[in-house]
């Protein structure tokens, strides 16, 4: 375990605020920004996924934004190789990693380390992606319904390795057993706002990407094909039955405004069981207050280091 500097951790739901947030705080400890947005690592993935611009970025160097292209497969395991990468080098110029995200799996993994588990079989997997996700989600729920209650029965890409996992094996995913030691010494926030509120956000920030031109970025994404990753991803599916003429503008957006709610409240129970997070209320604590405790947070950390 790297013992010099912590690596700090910032989550939460969608629409949080963390991105903003983010920047001020990496000013203040003098970091460097490592993405844990499983989506915002793709290129032209810009508007769905409200990334931060250059210019949004404010000078702090950011790392896992745009460096695969929409048609290029990005598992957790090279979530995990590429971060392990940047905290290194961060380390080495003397700055913290600062690591901000809402995709738990990622956050978790970067943490832990992940189960050893089968490679991926190339043949079973062309014979899987035949099969409509409703189907391969029933079929998930009988082989392993602990695992199927902890995903979305629309994400699809982890419901086919799920059900890889257990034809390679004979057993369930939920049956390997996770790492429980941290790889990192780190310090977590797990900041949130009163629901009311968030949602509130949550509405203004679809509202927003419509405008900024969601419809047309979805449209120019399909030019890749409807199976890459991006068409898994919320707020990027919602648009193909409105472009494909299926459904009105209005009848979208008020979908993707309840999935990401819906989301949100996925991530609530994702980080409830997580070990080591310090949750904060932002509609309560002020920001100031917030960098201050982090920052006292790290002091504590380089000193236990110290010892």
């Amino acid at each position: 375990m790297e013992r010099e500097l912590p690596v700090v951790i910032l989550t939460g739901p969608t629409a949080t605020g963390k991105t903003d947030f983010s920047i001020k705080l990496a000013k203040e400890i003098d970091a460097e920004i490592i993405s844990a947005d499983s989506m915002q690592v793709y290129k032209e993935l810009d508007i769905g996924t409200d990334k931060i611009s250059y210019e949004g970025m404010k000078g702090i160097p950011h790392h896992l934004i745009d460096i695969v292209p929409p048609d290029r497969p990005f598992s957790v395991a090279d979530f995990v190789r590429e971060a392990d990468k940047a905290i290194k080098e961060i380390r080495e110029r003397g700055k913290i990693p600062l690591v901000v995200g809402g995709t738990g799996f990622y956050i978790r993994s970067l943490i832990y380390g992940l189960p050893e588990l089968p490679p991926k079989d190339e043949n079973l997997r062309k014979e899987l992606e035949k099969i409509p996700s409703e189907k391969l989600y029933d079929e998930l729920k009988r082989v392993d319904p602990l695992y199927a209650s902890r995903i979305s029965p629309e994400d699809r890409k982890r419901i086919i390795r799920a059900i890889e996992v257990y034809k390679l094996t004979g057993k369930p995913l939920s049956s390997f057993k996770e790492p429980d030691t941290p790889r990192y010494r780190f310090v977590g926030y797990f900041l949130y706002r009163n629901r009311d509120e968030l949602y509130k956000r949550i509405e203004n920030r679809v509202d927003s990407q419509i405008k900024r031109g969601l419809v047309e970025e979805a449209k120019k994404l399909l030019s890749y094909g409807r199976e890459i990753t991006a068409f898994q991803a919320l707020g990027y599916k919602e648009m193909l039955p409105y472009i494909e003429g299926e459904v009105s503008l209005e009848e979208v957006v008020r979908v993707l405004k309840r999935r990401t709610k819906q989301f949100a409240k996925r991530q609530f129970t994702w980080f409830r069981k997580e070990k080591g997070f310090k949750w904060l209320n932002m509609s309560q604590i002020p920001e100031e207050d917030i960098i201050n405790m982090i920052k006292e947070d790290i002091k504590k950390g380089v000193r236990l280091c110290s010892r």
